[in-house]
Protein backbone atom coordinates (compact mmCIF):
# COMPACT_ATOMS: atom_id res chain seq x y z
CA UNK A 1 0.00 0.00 0.00
CA UNK A 2 1.09 3.63 -0.67
CA UNK A 3 1.73 6.29 1.70
CA UNK A 4 -0.06 8.90 2.29
CA UNK A 5 0.40 12.06 4.21
CA UNK A 6 -2.02 11.95 6.89
CA UNK A 7 -1.03 14.84 9.09
CA UNK A 8 -0.98 16.91 6.15
CA UNK A 9 -5.16 16.10 5.99
CA UNK A 10 -4.75 16.43 10.13
CA UNK A 11 -3.50 20.15 9.28
CA UNK A 12 -5.83 20.97 6.64
CA UNK A 13 -8.81 20.09 9.07
CA UNK A 14 -7.53 21.66 11.52
CA UNK A 15 -6.83 25.09 9.34
CA UNK A 16 -10.06 25.18 8.04
CA UNK A 17 -12.02 24.08 11.76
CA UNK A 18 -12.98 20.97 10.12
CA UNK A 19 -14.86 18.49 13.14
CA UNK A 20 -16.03 15.70 11.03
CA UNK A 21 -15.54 14.51 7.66
CA UNK A 22 -16.48 11.14 5.67
CA UNK A 23 -15.44 10.06 1.79
CA UNK A 24 -17.17 7.28 0.64
CA UNK A 25 -19.92 5.65 -0.72
CA UNK A 26 -23.24 6.78 1.39
CA UNK A 27 -25.68 3.86 2.36
CA UNK A 28 -28.50 3.88 4.89
CA UNK A 29 -26.02 2.29 7.60
CA UNK A 30 -23.29 5.02 6.72
CA UNK A 31 -25.99 7.44 6.90
CA UNK A 32 -27.10 6.35 10.44
CA UNK A 33 -23.99 5.76 12.08
CA UNK A 34 -22.71 8.92 10.84
CA UNK A 35 -25.61 10.74 12.44
CA UNK A 36 -25.49 9.21 15.52
CA UNK A 37 -21.73 10.81 15.58
CA UNK A 38 -22.12 13.93 14.67
CA UNK A 39 -25.18 14.21 17.47
CA UNK A 40 -23.11 12.88 19.78
CA UNK A 41 -20.32 15.42 18.67
CA UNK A 42 -22.39 18.05 18.46
CA UNK A 43 -23.87 17.51 22.09
CA UNK A 44 -20.67 17.39 23.73
CA UNK A 45 -20.07 20.57 22.38
CA UNK A 46 -21.35 24.37 24.28
CA UNK A 47 -23.84 24.70 21.13
CA UNK A 48 -27.39 25.80 21.57
CA UNK A 49 -29.92 22.68 21.30
CA UNK A 50 -31.92 24.55 18.35
CA UNK A 51 -28.81 24.89 16.88
CA UNK A 52 -26.98 21.29 17.39
CA UNK A 53 -31.06 20.39 15.58
CA UNK A 54 -30.49 22.86 12.40
CA UNK A 55 -27.02 20.95 12.33
CA UNK A 56 -28.07 17.71 12.59
CA UNK A 57 -30.94 18.40 9.79
CA UNK A 58 -28.86 19.69 7.06
CA UNK A 59 -26.07 16.90 7.56
CA UNK A 60 -29.02 14.40 7.41
CA UNK A 61 -30.49 16.28 4.00
CA UNK A 62 -26.89 16.50 2.60
CA UNK A 63 -26.09 12.89 3.23
CA UNK A 64 -29.30 11.93 1.56
CA UNK A 65 -28.77 13.90 -1.46
CA UNK A 66 -25.47 11.83 -1.56
CA UNK A 67 -26.94 8.47 -1.35
CA UNK A 68 -29.90 9.03 -3.31
CA UNK A 69 -28.18 10.64 -6.20
CA UNK A 70 -24.57 9.04 -6.20
CA UNK A 71 -26.06 5.72 -5.81
CA UNK A 72 -28.49 6.31 -8.43
CA UNK A 73 -26.45 7.51 -11.04
CA UNK A 74 -22.77 7.19 -10.17
CA UNK A 75 -20.25 5.34 -8.09
CA UNK A 76 -21.70 5.80 -4.72
CA UNK A 77 -18.93 7.89 -3.37
CA UNK A 78 -19.36 11.30 -1.68
CA UNK A 79 -17.57 13.94 0.96
CA UNK A 80 -19.55 15.44 3.70
CA UNK A 81 -17.61 17.37 6.12
CA UNK A 82 -18.67 19.54 9.36
CA UNK A 83 -17.23 22.61 10.37
CA UNK A 84 -17.10 24.72 12.94
CA UNK A 85 -15.83 29.14 12.37
CA UNK A 86 -16.86 30.60 15.75
CA UNK A 87 -20.40 30.18 16.72
CA UNK A 88 -21.21 28.93 13.61
CA UNK A 89 -21.41 25.93 12.04
CA UNK A 90 -20.92 24.62 8.09
CA UNK A 91 -21.56 21.81 6.70
CA UNK A 92 -20.74 20.98 3.16
CA UNK A 93 -20.98 18.02 0.66
CA UNK A 94 -19.48 17.39 -2.55
CA UNK A 95 -20.23 14.57 -5.59
CA UNK A 96 -19.28 14.20 -9.14
CA UNK A 97 -22.53 14.42 -10.92
CA UNK A 98 -23.02 13.94 -14.53
CA UNK A 99 -22.78 17.34 -16.89
CA UNK A 100 -26.42 16.65 -18.65
CA UNK A 101 -27.56 17.68 -14.85
CA UNK A 102 -25.41 20.76 -14.16
CA UNK A 103 -28.25 23.51 -16.29
CA UNK A 104 -31.00 21.98 -14.12
CA UNK A 105 -29.25 22.13 -10.96
CA UNK A 106 -27.48 25.35 -11.32
CA UNK A 107 -31.10 26.76 -12.37
CA UNK A 108 -32.85 25.46 -8.98
CA UNK A 109 -30.32 26.64 -6.71
CA UNK A 110 -30.03 29.63 -7.93
CA UNK A 111 -33.78 30.69 -7.94
CA UNK A 112 -33.32 29.17 -3.70
CA UNK A 113 -29.98 31.42 -3.67
CA UNK A 114 -31.71 34.70 -4.31
CA UNK A 115 -35.31 33.51 -2.58
CA UNK A 116 -35.60 35.79 0.79
CA UNK A 117 -37.08 33.97 3.74
CA UNK A 118 -40.94 34.51 3.05
CA UNK A 119 -40.10 33.17 -0.84
CA UNK A 120 -38.61 30.34 0.50
CA UNK A 121 -41.59 29.68 2.79
CA UNK A 122 -43.89 29.75 -0.30
CA UNK A 123 -41.52 27.49 -2.37
CA UNK A 124 -41.14 25.31 0.16
CA UNK A 125 -45.10 24.98 0.71
CA UNK A 126 -45.69 25.09 -3.29
CA UNK A 127 -43.52 22.15 -3.30
CA UNK A 128 -45.57 20.56 -0.84
CA UNK A 129 -48.44 20.32 -2.47
CA UNK A 130 -46.98 19.06 -5.89
CA UNK A 131 -46.92 15.62 -6.78
CA UNK A 132 -44.31 13.44 -6.08
CA UNK A 133 -42.18 12.79 -9.35
CA UNK A 134 -39.60 9.74 -9.35
CA UNK A 135 -36.05 11.34 -9.95
CA UNK A 136 -37.15 15.19 -9.78
CA UNK A 137 -34.58 15.73 -7.63
CA UNK A 138 -33.53 19.39 -5.88
CA UNK A 139 -36.96 19.24 -4.08
CA UNK A 140 -37.34 19.99 -0.38
CA UNK A 141 -34.45 19.21 0.66
CA UNK A 142 -32.69 22.22 -0.97
CA UNK A 143 -35.69 23.88 0.56
CA UNK A 144 -35.12 23.14 4.06
CA UNK A 145 -31.42 23.88 4.29
CA UNK A 146 -31.86 27.26 2.05
CA UNK A 147 -34.36 27.72 5.65
CA UNK A 148 -32.45 26.46 7.86
CA UNK A 149 -29.03 28.55 7.06
CA UNK A 150 -28.21 31.74 8.24
CA UNK A 151 -26.26 32.86 5.31
CA UNK A 152 -27.36 31.83 1.72
CA UNK A 153 -26.65 28.27 0.37
CA UNK A 154 -22.71 28.25 -1.57
CA UNK A 155 -22.74 26.21 -4.58
CA UNK A 156 -20.08 25.43 -6.85
CA UNK A 157 -19.82 23.21 -9.77
CA UNK A 158 -16.94 22.47 -11.23
CA UNK A 159 -16.01 21.01 -14.94
CA UNK A 160 -13.32 17.90 -13.80
CA UNK A 161 -11.64 16.39 -16.82
CA UNK A 162 -13.48 13.25 -17.82
CA UNK A 163 -17.05 12.66 -18.14
CA UNK A 164 -18.25 13.98 -14.82
CA UNK A 165 -18.65 17.61 -13.24
CA UNK A 166 -17.69 18.16 -9.68
CA UNK A 167 -20.54 19.75 -6.71
CA UNK A 168 -20.22 21.12 -4.07
CA UNK A 169 -22.86 22.84 -1.69
CA UNK A 170 -22.29 24.49 2.08
CA UNK A 171 -24.89 25.75 4.18
CA UNK A 172 -23.63 27.71 6.92
CA UNK A 173 -25.90 27.49 10.50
Amino acid sequence: MRSFDLYTLRTTFESQGVMMCFNGPFSHSVIEQLGDAVKNHLRSSDAPRSRVTDVFSVFVEQAQNLKNYTTARLDGIGTLAIARDGERYVVSSGNMILPEDKPQLQSRLDEIVSADADTLKLMYKTRLREPLQDGAGAGLGLLTMARTATDPIEYSILDSTGNYNFFTITVTI
